[in-house]
């Protein structure tokens, strides 16, 4: 029998409709689902088919993980190991490979949408701003998983771009301390998203000075994104796009100068 192959596929951050397509196609024709039991809706799981095993990873040490994976694949099947948000970002799919790998077995990924963008996307804000920052950070207060000393929040927080940080709910007060060590003004947006994408998810906006308050007060202990959005405030006229103004020239428009009269050519200078 011909040997199947692993899929690690991202769910996203907890609504069943922001997984991808290709994501629930994989799920729904899988002959084993793996998934992480306390991060993963059961909604993204019933489309799988009837009959087939659907294992929680949560009390499974890696070894055990694997073995399920292997032992699918071994007999001609198709394994959907299902992680949530997107499974490059602290996720654990470096070690589940290496012994995929170190067995001979073939695996892919799919890409799941993140919790910060998913909070971004509730609060209908954006992480960029024309005229502000152009760069987005994504980290981490350092914990039992060690941060690099070259990636401490301080020294993130002094390039005073957008920042989205994840799994450091439980320690609002110096999540909030090292962020503003690190330069940020005290009255810069913060926007807190608590399980965004799952029934009673909710997000929150507060300045960066109230930012401990604010997550001790709504209980939001876990699975929360932290934005920190600098340049938010700047004037509408100095935050809009280039791309859809009139006057701006790309490669499949030529930017019109308005104000030349009845004779105006539409174009920014003779030929």
């Amino acid at each position: 029998m011909a040997q199947g192959k692993v899929w690690f596929i991202g769910a996203g951050p907890g609504d069943p409709e922001l997984i991808t397509v290709k994501g629930a196609r994989l799920i729904s024709s899988a002959d084993l689902v793996v998934f992480a039991g306390s991060l993963v809706p059961v909604q993204v799981l019933a489309i799988a088919r009837a009959g087939v095993p659907l294992i929680d990873s949560a009390p499974l040490s890696l070894p055990e993980t694997h073995a399920l994976l292997r032992d699918c694949v071994r007999s001609g099947g198709l394994a959907a190991r299902v992680h949530t948000g997107e499974p490059s970002l602290y996720g654990a799919v470096r070690e589940q490979a290496a012994l995929l790998d170190a067995d001979g077995i073939d695996w892919d990924v799919v890409p799941g949408v993140s919790s910060a963008f998913a909070t971004a996307a509730a609060a209908k804000v954006s992480l960029t701003v024309p005229g502000g920052p152009q760069t987005v950070i994504i980290s981490r207060l350092s914990g039992r998983t060690p941060v690099p000393e070259a990636e401490a929040l301080p020294k993130l927080a002094a390039h005073g771009a957008a920042l989205a940080v994840l799994l450091s709910a439980g320690e609002p007060e110096r999540l909030q301390a090292e962020l503003l060590e690190g330069g940020y003004a005290p009255d810069t947006l913060v926007v807190l998203g608590h399980k965004v994408g799952w029934p009673g998810g909710e997000t929150v906006r507060t300045r960066l000075a109230d930012l401990a308050e604010t997550a001790r007060s709504h209980g939001f202990t876990r699975q929360t994104v932290f934005l920190v959005l600098p340049g938010q405030d700047l004037p509408a006229g100095a935050s809009q796009s280039k791309l859809y103004d009139p006057g701006f020239t790309h490669g499949l428009r030529e930017g019109q100068e308005f104000g030349n009269g009845p004779d105006d050519t539409g174009r920014e200078g003779e030929d």
